[in-house]
């Protein structure tokens, strides 16, 4: 073989591989959009005063921040930066609570019906006489069309705002849609 034409084959080779990467990233998130176990959470604001940022809203919700005591034995090692399994159990309104925890992989415990187990990873732990502990579930950030953040913003100080999130068997959660007083105002597609 030549060598532009064997230029040309490892061009284009690299190429499919990048292809490929981002296609398996695609079809990733469009499974557990798809096929994922839905949950509804409540949305709190991060801060309000820096609520927007460009064209995305920052989300903040009851299940960020965890009772220290759920997650159970710790081995004596410092939380942050490490995964931990939030078991949340569904409550009579239809929202979701954190009722357990466990550290580095999903409890080996039976899940009840209304239960389902969220992965995400501790971002920040002052010590271990701390009450609490924050966890990050990768669903704090919600792109919005160009322009209408603002009107979002203000309106979550003042009214109801949750998410329809699926969740994948692995606990890894993508957003499905913004509710805006039950009803949906934004929805995420598939692709």
């Amino acid at each position: 073989m030549r060598r532009p034409a064997r230029i040309l084959a490892i061009a284009l080779g690299l190429a499919a591989v990048q292809i490929g990467f981002l296609g398996s990233m695609i079809l990733g998130r469009a499974g557990i959009l798809r096929e994922g176990t839905e949950i509804r959470l409540a949305v709190e604001p991060v801060d309000p005063r820096d609520l927007l940022r460009g064209d995305y809203v920052v989300l903040g919700y009851p299940i960020s921040r965890i009772d220290r005591s759920l997650i159970g034995e710790t081995d004596g090692r410092d939380l942050k930066g490490r995964w931990v399994y939030v078991r949340l159990s569904r409550d009579d309104d239809g929202s979701f609570a954190p009722v357990a925890a466990v550290l580095d992989g999903p409890s080996a415990a039976e899940r009840l019906e209304n239960e389902i187990d969220l992965r995400g990873i501790v971002t920040s732990e002052a010590g271990s006489g701390e009450a609490t502990v924050q966890v990050a579930y990768g669903i704090e950030r919600y792109y919005v069309p160009e322009g209408e953040g603002r009107a979002i913003e203000d309106a979550m100080r003042q009214d109801r705002f949750e998410i329809l999130a699926a969740v994948d068997k692995d606990g890894t959660a993508q957003i499905k849609a913004l509710l805006h007083d039950g009803r949906a105002i934004y929805r995420e597609p598939l692709f």
